[in-house]
Parts: C-alpha cells; structure tokens; sequence
C-alpha cells in the first residue's frame, strides 16, 4: 500500500475544522422541529446539550467527537442559544462513559449515521477517486471529493492518516494507468529511440534530449534551420498519434513538467514504464514547443527584414531631399522667371495699344505707314 505525505500541514489542520462565522454556524448546525423534538425526549440539560453537539459534529465535519475532547466554543454558544441552556453544564455531561455510547447508537440509528469500515469502505472510496485521480495528483482536492462523497452517504470519515491512504493510492493508481496508456502503443523500436535520446550526441557534449530542448536564441536563419532540425529528429521518433489525447491535459503538463527538470542520468534511475512514459511526454510538449518557436522566429525574421528595409528607404529617401528640394526650388524660379516675361511684354503691348489706338495707322503711298493727323479719320 503506497505511504506518501499528499497534505501540507496547513492542509491538515484545516480538512477537518469546523466553521467560526455565523453564516456557516447557521447553516450548518441549525436545529429543524424534528431535532429539537429528539433532543429534548433526554432528561437533563447537560444530556441534551451533549447529545446536540454530537449530532453537530457528525453532521459537520462528519466525525465523533472524542471523549477527552471539548466542543468548539463558537458551535457550543450556538447550539445552548438555541436550546435555551448554559453552556457551562457540558462538563456535567458524560461522566458516565455509558452515556456517550449510547447517544453514539441512537444517533446512528435515528439518523442514518454510518461509521466508516475498513473492509467495507476502504476499496470503495478509492474507487470513487479514480475520475477525479486523472485530472489531478492533488491531495487536496481528492480529499475533499472524497469527504464530500462520504458526508453524502451519511458514512463518518475515517482518521485524516485514513483518508490520506485513501488518496495516496489513488493518485499512485492512476498514475500507473497514465504511464501505461503511454507506454502500451509503443514499438520495440521507439523504446531503443527513446533510450538513445539519453545518449550524448555525435560530435558534441550534450544529450539528444538536451539538444532538443534547447531555446532557439536570436532570430536568424542559421538558428531557425536549427529548429527545423530539431522538428525533423522529434518527427522521426513517430509516437503514436492522438495518444496525448488520451491524458488529461493537466496530468500530461505534470508528467512534462516533471521530465523538463531531469537529467539523462535522472531519467536512468526511474522505473522502465516511468521513464518512457515522461520520455513520452517531454517529447510530445517539446514538438508543440518547437513549432511555436520555429514560427516565432520566422515571424521575427519578417520583422527583421521589414523593418531593415523600412529603414534604408527612410535614409535613402532623406540622403535624396537635398537634390529634390534644390530641383524644386530651380523649377520654381524659372516659372517666376517666366511669369515675370510674359507680365513684362503685356504691360508693354497695353501701353503700345492706348497710345496708338487700333485704326489709326494708314499706308504712304511710297511703302511704309505714318500715323493719321490729329483730328483726321
């Protein structure tokens, strides 16, 4: 049976405590007509109060209370508020061991109250864990499944070591089933490829496996060629395909995540279908790794080349405004230039036209033209 510590200590103390606020109190450990009417069939205040609180705490958390062991102030209040009773008389209440073992009995009796049994709870509660146990290796959260799923069944939870057991095989069950369904599809072959990534590499220093994980580095071709490299040694592995969908995506991330802080010699100390299954999934989340990079670098190599472009056409068009702006500023004189010709020459013809007006210019009758005498048409 697998004995590993799943709970922090933090977690320990805080699976089992009981609620300190009012909401919770109210909710919890409020009294219907039916209980009162039960609780108040005992003589006396202290059989009671004492009775009530046994039925609280097998309500919630789902456990007995020890003998030695006193009530939790807040819930004590609570419950002598509602029954109208001191809460001091609780020390008066099972001097006799008897009492206590028999309010135990009635209130498994009267209220369905099932104490947990080894033999007969024990495989059914690890069982009940093995969906959950896919998804997560978190103690936590198989814990308080399982807590859930006992208070449901009106089953008293076990010792917290119990429970702890109870999760500890499962997570170590389902890891089993995790490496076996990432193994089983394999070929002879793919084992021998899988070992010989371990290996160092020819003409090199490093690991296959740490060559294939290596981060692409500055945006170059060069490096970018590097990475098709890699994609190309990863598709020649040929692991089956769609066999990360048979994982729960986060139990493959742990299992990877695992793996990505290993060493090849750490790898070799592992159990055989351990290694080849976190082999398995380092090598099926580096390809998606390298494809996202290989792209990244294709992007940032465009970029590159964009903006290097982008750039000498701002300088050459710069280098070019001096020449542009003096041809701009030459053309811009010789219209001036012109346009103040042609202003020239019409001030010229108008002054020409008022004082010899269009008529008055008549032929001599040896060649050549004399203007008309004033006063003469």
């Amino acid at each position: 049976m697998p004995r590993r510590s799943i709970f922090s200590s933090l977690e320990r103390s805080n699976l089992l405590a009981l609620p300190d606020n009012n909401d919770d109190l109210i909710r919890y450990y409020t009294f219907n007509e039916q209980d009162i009417s039960i609780i108040l069939q005992h003589r006396g205040a202290e059989n009671r109060l004492g009775f009530a609180i046994q039925l609280c705490y097998m309500r919630y958390p789902g456990i007995m209370l020890g003998i030695e062991d006193p009530p939790f102030p807040p819930l004590l209040h609570y419950v002598s508020s509602q029954l109208n009773i001191n809460p001091d008389v609780w020390g008066e209440y099972g001097q006799r061991p008897q009492t206590r073992r028999e309010h135990l009995r009635e209130l498994q009796m009267l209220f369905g109250f099932k104490p947990f049994s080894t033999t007969e709870h024990y495989q059914k509660a690890v069982d009940s864990l093995a969906e959950i146990s896919k998804q997560t290796d978190k103690g936590i959260i198989l814990a308080n499944a399982l807590i859930g799923d006992l208070r449901d069944q009106s089953i008293l939870l076990p010792p917290i070591t119990v429970i702890e057991r109870i999760c500890a095989e499962a997570i170590t069950r389902s890891e089993r089933q995790l490496y076996k369904l990432f193994t089983e599809p394999l070929s002879e072959e793919q084992y021998r490829q899988l070992d010989q990534i371990l290996n160092v590499r020819e003409n090199s220093n490093i690991s296959t496996l740490t060559w294939l994980r290596q981060s692409p580095g500055a945006p170059t071709p060069k490096h970018l060629l590097e990475h098709i490299e890699r994609l190309k040694a990863l598709k020649k592995l040929a692991l089956p395909n769609g066999i990360e969908r048979q994982v729960h995506q986060n139990r493959l991330l742990k299992l990877a995540r695992e793996g990505s802080q290993m060493t090849p010699q750490h790898f070799q100390d592992l159990e055989a279908a351990r290694r080849y299954a976190t082999l398995a999934a380092v090598l099926l989340e580096a390809r998606a790794t390298v494809i996202d990079e290989a792209i990244d670098l294709h992007d940032r190599i465009l970029g590159a080349l964009f903006n290097k472009a982008k750039r000498s056409h701002e300088q050459q068009f710069q280098s070019s405004g001096k020449e542009i702006n003096e041809k701009s500023a030459a053309v811009l004189s010789h219209w001036q230039r012109l346009g103040g010709s042609q202003a020239k020459r019409l001030r010229s013809f108008r002054r020409h036209r008022i004082g010899n007006p269009v008529g008055r210019f008549y032929p001599k009758r040896r060649g050549g033209t004399e203007a008309c005498p004033p006063g003469r048409v």
